[in-house]
């Protein structure tokens, strides 16, 4: 059985329509499409893809929801070692529809806003915002993973040992205060 190919999403959609009809998009938007997040991830492949799947509908209360999932393959920069690492960055996420910013303060705290003109939503700048949300601001390989773990393992300060009980306690140089607080003036 031959799996069906993967289709580039639309750009715009009424997304009115989309959740009035329930209606499930899967698919996949290329990075060359999503200019701000290129600017953030330097020397992403000019074919490399978003996928995608977003589901409208209409919750209990007839609010216009949309509910998506992404998964984006990147190479970012470890600010470790400085060297190429492989993520794969992925968000769930629940928007609101919105016309109004009056309309997005209504909303649950579980959904974020997404305003919507002339029913319209531009799909790849919804995406490109959760591709953002969730990039790491700063980028580590795992500890064991990274280049550096030996010239990190060099740098650390080596754990204080423990003294030894037989040591004298030193004095506590605030000792005389006490006496003090005991005389009477």
């Amino acid at each position: 059985m031959s799996k069906a190919p993967i289709v580039e999403l639309p750009r715009s959609v009424d997304p009115n329509k989309l959740a009035e009809q329930n209606t499930t998009l899967e698919g996949v938007i290329p990075f060359k499409g999503l200019s701000r997040f290129r600017e953030a991830v330097p020397g992403l492949p000019e074919d490399g893809e978003c996928s995608v799947k977003l589901s409208f509908y209409r919750d209990g209360e007839r609010r216009r929801i949309v509910s998506g999932e992404l998964s984006a393959p990147v190479i970012l920069e470890c600010q470790r070692c400085m060297g190429d690492m492989q993520v794969t960055l992925e968000s769930r996420f629940d928007l609101g529809l919105v016309i109004s910013d009056e309309q997005a303060q209504r909303l649950p705290k579980a959904l974020e806003p997404f305003l919507v003109e002339d029913f319209n939503a531009d799909l790849w700048a919804m995406v490109e915002d959760e591709l953002l949300l969730v990039l790491p601001p700063f980028p580590l390989h795992e500890r064991e993973e990274c280049p550096a773990k030996e010239d990190l393992e060099a740098l650390e300060v080596p754990e204080a040992t423990e003294e030894p009980e037989t040591e004298q306690r030193k004095e506590n140089p605030f000792s005389v205060l006490a006496g003090l607080k005991t005389t009477k003036h």
